[in-house]
């Protein structure tokens, strides 16, 4: 075996007769999923002043997210109960009835019906999608799939924003949902081949684990909660916040496997590694255009740059890595986090008004390197040590870390700024603790090599 596949090899593997409508059909999924998130942000603000006004600014947020972090769990367990068959039509068809609702909606209530739908197919598609890549695709390919599918979001993030804008302009908002309608049938009629032919998973441990479905709802609410805490700066916010965290610790100690929070080896680091990847990486990202408008004057098309930066290095770090099947993952992700961490640390010279702000790009291309290498090998790992059986709930698992993670630290971004008063003051605090997480991350990434099997995927409630 050599280190490297040629492109030729990588194409055959995920563009051969066998899984071409698959491949495309999985990239569209994810592509649609990406613009919708991308074009939703930009359009929101016309949005809730037809349909609202500011105040209910979060709402449409807050019910995809928790109806997302619901249909994740759920969609996990059917997964694992009885294949990704059925989840794989169903959840994008959902999808695409909630962009329905939403573009033809003339109240807010509709409008977060329309949202919640979304958010549910959204949430199911995601975890079915990484079951049919362990059931479908050979080991050695599925570096390359991760590779597209990391790519399939750095197109929507550098179009979306604009053409959602134009179309919101020239159009009406509601074509940022009706105009993706089309393109939901289309992918799932590329994947339908594919799920036709999958058979069920012997029924295992995951099939009778038991209170997922309160735990789900538990989880639901209380990420929903603290979604919408993060986003306002008042005392009721953080009272919101506490009581968010009381509702989910009991809830994540059964959706997630043993050991997840003090970096068991195996399974759990690689759950505990996804929330910590994501949490330091989209927090810094969403704080970062702040960073650079409030306290260095730069505008916020400009301060925007460095977010593009950090995509485009993400796709291309996630493709190098998919041509290099035979590295090790551990190592990947080690590498991937001292990345995330490097560029994490290098805010501290942007944040401070004595900072240099030209330095946000050079330092978020190495996080975003970071990503395209730690994210992609998360996702190898995973996959490589779940029994059949238990690849929905591990898959949910981790999903659940990463809105968790990010909320969380978003959230505490907020408080602090609440806190100190200005982006200035306020966020080298944060970068210090995120940089401090991040060094978890590169400490724990070699526990993510643990051993198949049951003894990676007990979980508290057995």
């Amino acid at each position: 075996m050599t280190a490297a596949q040629s492109p030729t090899a990588v194409r055959d593997e995920l563009f051969g007769p066998s899984r071409r409508a698959t491949t495309i059909g999985i990239v569209l999924l994810i592509s649609l999923i990406a613009f919708e998130a991308m074009g939703v942000n930009t359009a929101m603000p016309a949005l809730v002043a037809d349909l609202g006004g500011v105040a209910l600014y979060a709402w449409p947020f807050v019910s995809f997210m928790a109806a997302s972090v619901f249909a994740t769990v759920l969609g996990g367990r059917w997964c694992d109960r009885a294949g990704p068959a059925v989840p794989l039509v169903v959840s994008p068809l959902m999808f695409g009835v909630g962009l329905l609702v939403a573009g033809t909606a003339t109240t807010m209530t509709q409008l977060l019906v329309g949202r919640v739908l979304q958010g549910a197919g959204a949430g199911m598609s995601s975890v079915a999608i990484f079951v049919l890549i362990a059931a479908v695709y050979p080991e050695r390919a599925r570096p390359a799939v991760f590779g597209l599918i990391s790519s399939a979001w750095v197109l929507p993030a550098l179009l979306g924003p604009p053409v959602s804008g134009l179309v919101t302009q020239a159009l009406s908002w509601h074509w940022v949902f009706l105009g993706l309608v089309p393109l939901v049938l289309v992918a799932t009629a590329l994947v339908v081949p594919a799920v036709r032919t999958l058979t069920p998973p012997e029924r295992g441990a995951g099939a009778g684990r038991r209170g997922v479905v309160p735990a789900a709802f538990a989880a639901s609410a209380g990420v929903a909660a603290l979604s919408w805490a993060s986003q306002h700066v008042s005392v009721l916010a953080a009272v919101v916040g506490a009581v968010s965290v009381a509702v989910l610790v009991p809830a994540l100690l059964r959706l997630f496997p043993r050991g997840v929070f003090r970096l068991g080896r195996g399974i759990p680091t690689i759950v505990a590694s996804r929330g910590l990847l994501a949490g330091v990486f989209f927090t810094i990202n969403s704080y970062l255009p702040l960073m650079l408008e409030a306290t260095h004057g730069w505008s916020l098309a400009t301060a925007g740059i460095p977010l593009i930066v950090g995509a485009l290095a993400w796709s291309g770090a996630s493709a190098w890595q998919g041509k290099h099947p035979d590295l090790p993952r551990e190592r990947l992700l080690r590498i991937g986090f001292c990345a995330v961490t490097v560029g994490a640390a290098g805010m501290l010279l942007v944040a401070p008004t004595w900072g240099v702000p030209w330095l946000a790009l050079p330092f978020w291309a190495i996080a975003g390197l970071g990503m395209g290498l730690g994210f992609s090998s998360v996702s190898f790992l995973l996959l490589q040590q779940s029994e059949p059986h238990e690849t929905g709930f591990h898959t949910s698992a981790a999903q659940i870390a990463d809105q968790l993670g990010t909320a969380t630290l978003i959230g505490a971004g907020g408080a602090v700024l609440a806190l100190l008063g200005t982006p200035a003051a306020a966020l080298p605090v944060l970068i210090a603790v995120l940089v401090a997480l991040g060094l978890v991350g590169v400490l724990g990434a070699p526990r993510t090599a643990g051993q198949t099997g049951s003894a990676n995927t007990t979980t508290l409630s057995e």
